[in-house]
């Protein structure tokens, strides 16, 4: 790895992502670190679980399995491979990679990074640090050919990589700023590249290929894909990643906090753009713990209503469930139901013809959860509304899990680089920190004028969206697609217009963050989610269509902006 450019690509946004991206991102063109992020909240409780039943597990598996080929084809491209695969055991997955390169005849130096496991309160899974990029970096400059960590921050990923090839140290805030965005854009794979993208219908994404980015020596990047693979890269892709799963200007991590409202993107040629003028700030002298729990049990029942009456059939299906629990004595703790009306009038199948209502039942008792609720729906088969159907047999429940976030001083946390030959590396915290704090909001632009004519549209004839999770909250963002449609977005939707589009949102705290030079605001709606993605509160328990769903609310929007939008049509 020399030269002024180091070019960093992504195979895998998530455990589970495409099996075969780390064959076509090393056979695709060239690269000289290839990452791979398998970790998420949701998955740090599945390996912990995995682990209750093997000690020696608590790793993704499935890395091993795509390194049986691509350890090799890396091997013969010089290209070195970092990924966060090792997840709550990455001594176990570093040994279990030294076995494999033995086996397929590759010689390679394996590294691994640990020490973000910290001690597990009383019921609790799991709890483990987000650690930064340092003890990555010298596992590299060590000589590791591929570098195995637990859970360090997504961008970690792209940052150690970086501050390594670079030579920068701990105090270099705005080239880490700048990779941090970087990695932050990498680190969901085809999300950077036409996948979940808001205007999808202006291009070919049946098959995206995955991100890579050329980083270069002052943080500045180029982000691309190797050619001839599928998708799309352009502001709009690239906007869209920075604001997914992100809160204020102040991205806050263990390397750097990187000013998110210094972000410039500029088009730099097809499917190229560039990110530059990233400042990045001492990082907080705290780390965040990500900490799973079993939260309960829970059990869910699906019921097809169909034809007319739908309201009287649902009601009547929840009087009865009433009197079930009533007659048991024993009722979960929580009992939600949610009528979906997918049916429509004298619909020409029966499928279109039916409307669903949703029973999602809570508890810590498995027995009131599990066969009080599958019996009572069973019993209601030949007795209830006409048409009475479910979507599938009523199950006995199963154990969900809760995500909590604390955080602790940075100097309470082992960071060990395990380099290549097992010596141990202590890493220190930064020495400068800064605790983090609000921007405050920026000047808006100057509104349209007031007179203008307007038309009642769906917000996302001029506006894209990309919403996600992070634990019990949800950020929706929203970026205009052209200087006038931000004039009129930065003045018009108000968390007050929020709340109205979105009723959800109702009695929640919505915060809204404004970002000018991506032309986006960022909302975040504090406990949407209720206890996280595991606990399964709502319909869409990452909020991931959030976003969509703003899109498609109609509001008064300047006639001169719909004529000019760049976005291609959607349906009324």
């Amino acid at each position: 790895m020399t030269g002024q450019v180091l070019r960093i690509g992504n195979a895998s946004g998530f455990y589970g992502d495409r099996f075969d991206a780390v064959r076509e991102m090393l056979t695709g063109g060239p690269l000289d670190i290839l990452t791979g992020d398998y970790l998420a909240e949701l998955t740090m409780l599945i390996l912990g679980r995995n682990r209750l039943k093997d000690p020696t597990r608590g790793y993704a598996t499935t890395f091993l399995r795509q390194l049986e080929e691509g350890l090799g084809l890396a091997h013969e491209r010089g290209v070195k491979i970092v990924t966060n695969a090792g997840g709550l055991n990455p001594a176990g997955l570093a040994d279990a990679v030294r076995e494999l390169a033995q086996k397929v005849g590759v010689p390679v130096r394996v590294a691994h990074v640990e020490g973000d496991s910290l001690p597990v309160p009383e019921g609790f899974l799991t709890a483990n640090a987000y650690l930064g990029g340092a003890g990555i970096a010298a596992c590299l400059t060590a000589g590791a050919d591929v570098v195995v960590t637990g859970r360090v921050t997504d961008a970690a990923l792209v940052t150690g990589p970086a501050a390594a090839h670079f030579g920068w140290g701990p105090d270099d805030h705005d080239a880490l700023a700048g990779a941090v965005v970087a990695g932050h854009v990498l680190e969901c794979g085809t999300q950077a590249t036409g996948g979940n993208y808001s205007f999808f219908r202006g291009h070919n994404i049946r098959r995206p290929g995955f991100p890579l980015a050329e980083i270069h020596a002052d943080g500045s990047s180029v982000i691309t894909k190797h050619d001839h693979t599928g998708g799309v890269v352009d502001v709009g892709t690239v906007t869209a990643q920075l604001l997914y799963e992100t809160g204020g200007a102040r991205y806050a991590g263990p390397d750097v906090t990187a000013r998110l409202d210094t972000v410039t993107l500029t088009q730099d040629g097809p499917d190229r753009v560039r990110i530059s003028g990233v400042r990045g700030e001492a990082p907080p002298p705290t780390l965040k713990v990500g900490l799973n729990r079993l939260g309960g049990w829970r059990n869910e029942v699906l019921f097809v209503l169909t034809g007319l009456d739908i309201e009287a059939k649902a009601r009547l299906v929840r009087d009865q469930f009433a009197d079930s629990f009533a007659r048991s004595g024993s009722q979960p703790g929580e009992v939600r139901w949610e009528l979906v009306r997918t049916d429509r009038s004298d619909a020409a199948t029966e499928e279109t013809a039916s409307a669903l209502l949703r029973l999602v039942v809570r508890g810590q008792d498995p027995e009131a959860v599990g066969r009080a609720v599958s019996g009572a729906a069973v019993e209601l088969a030949l007795g209830s509304y006409p048409g009475f159907h479910v979507t599938a047999p009523p199950g006995k429940g199963a154990p969900y899990g809760v995500f909590e976030a604390k955080y602790v001083p940075s100097d309470e946390v082992p960071h060990v680089a395990v380099l290549p030959g097992g010596r141990r590396e202590s890493q220190q915290p930064p020495v400068r920190t800064q605790p983090l704090r609000e921007t405050g909001e920026p000047p808006l632009p100057e509104p349209l004028p007031s007179d203008v004519p307007t038309r009642t549209a769906p917000l996302g004839r001029v506006a894209g969206t990309r919403s996600g999770d992070k634990g019990g909250d949800a950020n929706v963002g929203v970026w205009a697609v052209s200087d006038d449609a931000w004039r009129w977005l930065a003045h018009e939707l108000t968390v007050e217009r929020l709340r109205e589009l979105l009723p959800e949102t109702a009695g929640l705290t919505v915060v809204r963050h404004v970002l000018p030079n991506l032309r986006a605001l960022n909302f975040v709606v504090h406990g949407l989610l209720g206890e996280g993605v595991a606990a399964q509160h709502r319909f869409d328990p990452q909020a991931k269509a959030v976003g969509e769903w703003l899109r498609s609310r109609h509001l008064p929007i300047p006639v001169s902006l719909l004529e000019a939008a760049h976005a291609p049509e959607v349906n009324a």
